[in-house]
């Protein structure tokens, strides 16, 4: 909520987890349960707030979406990203449509898991649901759909896809054709900021609320992420830190060159006419499904404890490749990390500590690796790193962040998905005039961290092993 015409805060009412669940024909969001879990978070807000509640607005993780009929029935639950159902998908529809054409349109990077690939599955495997279905809506669209009534595509959730014209910023179209999906599911996209209605009836009665607004904000995660970077420079370079890495800078305009197709780099769709070039990198996940692994086998470990264990440890024992497609599902992930260090010839972490160690510096080196990716694609030489979200609270990988990078880190604020979309809300309601003002006021409203580089010598010959190793 707003203090003041300068200032901003944040509180949190209601936290809940968001995991997939597996069922017999592959992984599945339990979509109905976050759904209910919104509508808590909505009423006890109510019952905090009251009539001070003006709107709300949706954004989540990309790529996956729900189909549903004619009559705005959802034809089962959603797959999560994760499921392995796009398994040598890519490569089969790269047969018919050339990935450099498809990268060409759409300058997405190309990942297993982008919706392309995930149609593609669906209409291989003959699914019910897609012969049915009239509608997409992504994720936060579905959501927005629940609570307002209103059916709407907001552009950079749906630019995630890989189903977008970069350029045009429009469903590609021909190349939904060639890949033999129906056009039909692709409906006009509405901007980041968009007023979608206001909320059901039923629903704001059922949770207190009044008669409130549904604002579209940056409806992927982190293009509302990016938004909330606490910055005045141009086309900042940020590190959106949490289960991924983002990590890549702002243009107006998509970068489509042959180095950035051979790079693989993604033009993702931001707020206020921003393209967020950027690459997909496994982040904190690793460390998230280690530490999933050893709690379940009675350690009982925070990450507070595994931060400090992994400060403790022995420098550069050994180095993963974060992206390897070992670590993409869940499941027994030191086992995996072993295995590769194995395969790798190294010697495998010996403990918990040691472990967390090679996560933070793989990743950490991963990072001076896209770093001098942008930098040449850009021509652009920068001195600071803005890393936010989630993991800007981790001191450790910050700290090697800067090591390995040699340059300047600046971390938080942490909530930055939430206080982007409240930029985007406000931005709608009028209460503010840009982003650029929305920017400022972040600045002036959240706390950061700064992190210096150091031990240069180290972290460079480590990185002169991590390039040749992988």
């Amino acid at each position: 909520m707003t203090l003041g015409p300068k200032t901003l805060s944040l509180e949190t009412v209601h936290r809940f987890p968001n995991g997939g669940t597996r069922l017999p024909d592959g992984w599945h969001w339990s979509i109905v349960g976050l759904f209910d879990e919104i509508k808590k978070g909505l009423a006890m807000s109510a019952t905090r707030f009251g009539k001070a509640i003006i709107s709300a607005g949706v954004d989540t993780w990309g790529v996956d979406y729900g189909l549903l009929d004619k009559q705005g029935r959802l034809l089962g639950l959603p797959y999560m990203y994760r499921d392995e159902r796009t398994s040598g998908v890519p490569e089969q529809l790269h047969r018919r449509v050339a990935a450099s054409r498809i990268y060409g349109t759409t300058g997405i990077q190309s990942m297993y898991f982008n919706t392309l690939y995930q149609l593609c599955a669906e209409k291989a495997s003959k699914s019910a649901a897609l012969e049915a279905a009239d509608r997409l809506l992504f994720t936060p669209d579905l959501i927005h759909y629940w609570l307002s009534g209103v059916m709407a595509n907001e552009y950079t959730i749906a630019s995630t896809s890989q189903l977008l014209d970069a350029a045009k910023r429009d469903w590609a179209r021909d190349l939904i054709k060639k890949a033999g999906l129906p056009g039909h599911l692709f409906k006009d996209l509405v901007a980041p900021g968009s007023v979608l209605g206001t909320i059901r009836p039923e629903t704001a009665e059922e949770l207190g609320l009044g008669n409130i607004r549904i604002v579209a904000p940056g409806s992927h995660d982190t293009a509302s992420a990016v938004a909330a970077v606490p910055t005045t420079a141009a086309q900042p370079v940020y590190l959106s830190s949490g289960t991924w890495s983002l990590l890549g800078t702002e243009l107006d305009a998509p970068l489509l060159t042959k180095a950035a197709a051979a790079a693989n780099i993604t033009n993702e769709g931001g707020v206020c006419n921003t393209i967020r070039l950027l690459k997909n990198i496994t982040g904190l996940w690793l460390l998230q499904e280690c530490r999933r692994n050893w709690n379940a086998k009675g350690r009982d470990l925070n990450f507070a404890q595994i931060e400090t264990m992994a400060r403790d440890a022995k420098p550069f024992s050994a180095m993963i490749n974060p992206d390897d497609a070992s670590f993409a599902t869940p499941g027994d992930m030191p086992k995996r990390i072993d295995a590769f260090c194995r395969q790798t010839r190294q010697k495998a972490p010996a403990d918990e500590g040691s472990m967390a160690r090679v996560i933070y510096e793989s990743l950490a080196l991963r990072y001076r690796a896209v770093w001098d990716l942008l930098e040449g694609l850009t021509g652009q030489k920068r001195d600071t790193l803005h890393i936010v979200g989630g993991g800007s609270r981790d001191t450790v990988l910050n700290q090697m962040t800067a090591n390995a990078l040699q340059r300047r880190v600046i971390a938080g604020p942490e909530e930055a998905t939430a206080i982007g979309n409240i930029l985007m809300q406000m931005l709608a309601a009028g209460d503010i005039a840009s982003l650029a003002e929305g920017r400022r006021i972040v600045s002036r409203s959240f706390p950061v961290r700064t992190f210096e580089p150091q031990e240069g010598d180290a972290w460079a010959d480590a990185y002169a092993r991590f390039q040749k190793k992988f």
